[in-house]
């Protein structure tokens, strides 16, 4: 059975160690998604310059891409509106989505804490203006602020088992 799920929201929203968590206890492999980053994105966004559509196009492809290339995957990505999962499911029709519903005051707190990140606090509020919840009509699920690390794996595997 294959298992393809993007963990996504914003920067700070713990994608990276939900994602890391949930690839293992299913027995895949866990890929973050700034790893898939070209250097001129990094560069811009540690420069504290936003991301446009433009620089995130290429980024999501091979974001999905890789999410195809895989039987059992985890990636960790921001996929923060409709279109760009529209463009990672382009790549990986299977993908299933979960979302990290985080308030901002928790999400800028962390972003403060990490120092070994390139993205600055900075640019936490772009990256809410942004965000587009999952639609009723995507195959995701939301998780609430609440839940910790492991609740947070053990909803989305659940969540992510194919209906039979």
């Amino acid at each position: 059975m294959s298992v393809r799920i993007v963990v996504m929201g914003p920067s700070g929203s713990g994608k990276s160690t939900v994602g890391a968590f949930l690839a293992g206890t299913l027995g895949a492999r866990f890929i973050d998604g700034d790893d898939l980053h070209p250097a001129a994105n990094v560069r811009k966004m540690a420069a504290g310059i936003p991301l446009d559509d433009g620089d995130r196009e290429p980024w999501l492809r091979l974001v999905g891409e890789t999410l195809q290339g895989e039987e059992r995957i985890v990636i960790a990505c921001s996929a923060l509106k409709r279109v760009y999962r529209d463009l990672i499911r382009a790549q990986a029709p299977e993908a299933f989505f979960a979302e990290l519903s985080i308030g901002r005051a928790v999400l800028e707190e962390r972003m403060r804490l990490r120092a070994d990140h390139f993205m600055p606090a900075a640019l936490l509020d772009s990256q809410l203006q942004t965000l587009e919840s999952l639609e009723a009509d995507e195959r995701g699920i939301r998780v609430d602020e609440t839940a910790d690390v492991r609740t947070a794996s053990a909803v989305i595997a659940a969540a992510a088992r194919p209906q039979r």
